[in-house]
């Protein structure tokens, strides 16, 4: 029989990940170590578990993931580190404020903006109440000589905030704001606060819905005709006007229900004519829009 070269065993040798997996089933078990505490009924060492629920790790970690569930945000990573980083600026500005109440006023608006962010008219409706709820609490007043609630003019300010940060025209939310924010002196209850919220919102999705529109109208020349576009917006307007909504939410269910073969008739009639007519640009058609908007919201007055 020929002898193996260099003496080898017969035997092939094991791969290096064989050898580790069984290096790990030699290892004594966590219990069996010494020194090392028992394990608590949810697997964790009883001792890692103190410290955790001492430091609010756990109450930490539930709370983002609570958070991430209602928002479902398209990139949930990105919205976990936003939100720890949130936390981790609102401690330390906390701590370095030393009772500025300017600094105290700047952090609160900025925290209630957060949760604007997250909050959503198409989400559930507690995850939606809970959002606006907290964003309530982080303006409220409080202390010993203020009443709780929130102050108009901090109300006004936060809408303003939230329009801005989304990047809508100030010519197209001026005349929204001045239908449902409240006298700068006022306390505004949270029905008013949430109404105002949700009418910001379903806004912003309306002028996107409109963009949307025109950007089919226009071809891509970034201009389109007069005559189609005030057709379309006279069609989005009887829609708006015969389904008699109470709530601003139901805008957008009754311009959904405009077809394309309804929306087509109304084009068609408009070039029928044969004089020559003027473009219209975006801007123009997005004020138009929140303009008929904004004429079915109910002032809060």
């Amino acid at each position: 029989r020929p002898r193996r070269r260099g003496g080898a065993s017969s035997k092939m040798a094991a791969p290096p990940s064989v050898e580790m997996a069984g290096g790990e089933k030699r290892r004594p078990s966590p219990a069996s170590e010494p020194g090392r505490l028992p394990a608590s009924s949810n697997g964790v060492p009883e001792a890692e578990a103190a410290f955790l629920l001492q430091a609010g790790v756990s109450d930490m970690v539930r709370g983002a993931l609570l958070k991430l569930l209602e928002a479902r945000p398209e990139e949930p990573v990105e919205f976990l580190a936003s939100y720890f980083d949130r936390l981790m600026q609102s401690s330390a500005e906390g701590r370095a404020d030393g009772g500025d109440p300017q600094r105290q006023l700047h952090w609160r608006l900025e925290r209630a903006l957060w949760y604007l962010r997250l909050a959503h008219h198409s989400h559930s409706k507690p995850a939606f109440n809970n959002n606006v709820s907290m964003a309530y609490d982080a303006l409220s007043a409080g202390g010993r000589r203020k009443k709780p609630g929130v102050s108009g003019k901090l109300y006004s300010e936060v809408l303003k905030m939230f329009f801005q940060d989304k990047g809508a025209a100030e010519e197209i939310i001026a005349p929204l704001l001045r239908k449902i924010t409240c006298r700068d002196h006022e306390m505004v209850p949270f029905d008013i606060f949430r109404y105002g919220v949700l009418t910001c919102l379903v806004l912003l999705e309306f002028l996107a819905k409109a963009g949307a529109l025109y950007d089919a109208l226009d071809g891509g020349s970034d201009v389109a005709d007069q005559r189609i576009c005030l057709a379309v917006l006279g069609t989005l307007e009887e829609a708006l006007h015969t389904s008699d909504v109470s709530s601003p939410i139901r805008y957008l269910e009754a311009g959904s229900k405009l077809g394309p073969d309804y929306l087509a008739l109304a084009m068609d009639k408009a070039l029928a004519g044969r004089k020559a007519s003027a473009a219209m640009k975006k801007e123009e058609f997005l004020k138009k829009a929140s303009a008929i908007f904004v004429a079915k919201v109910k002032p809060v007055g």
